[in-house]
């Protein structure tokens, strides 16, 4: 888990005032798991996927370049149910659940041939 996202996690528990059992019990399943720090290398990473990303003319979350840059780093694949957010990220590997919303988007956006002024036909008057 990307140190960003233990911030992330910790900022909604004290936005919402969580009483100490339910914070005690986060604190426990975070140290059950692996938290990617920063370094040096993430930095870079972050740096140089933000200066690609801006060439392209697409903008990600600061949070969420930062969780991206530990995952391409690190070469591992980035667990997210918001693919929005990273699924345009260069060199990272995304497991999502949701669905492709730019697949979706192209299904609702099927083209069907017009007919060209040649090949209509008038309707007939002899009827």
């Amino acid at each position: 888990m990307s140190f960003v996202t233990v911030g992330e996690l910790l900022y909604g528990a004290y936005k919402k005032n969580w009483g100490a059992d339910k914070f005690a019990a986060l604190q426990a399943r975070l140290r059950s798991v692996v938290i990617v720090p920063y370094d040096i290398e993430v930095c870079r990473v972050c740096g140089d996927l933000k200066a690609r990303l801006q060439k392209i003319g697409r903008t990600v979350a600061c949070n969420d370049l930062w969780i991206a840059s530990c995952a391409v780093r690190h070469s591992i694949p980035l667990v997210s149910n918001n693919r929005a957010h990273f699924e345009h990220i260069p060199e990272l590997v995304l497991i999502s659940e949701q669905p492709v919303v730019s697949q979706i988007l192209s299904q609702g956006e099927l083209k069907y041939p017009t007919p060209s002024p040649s090949s209509e036909t008038e309707p007939s008057s002899e009827e």
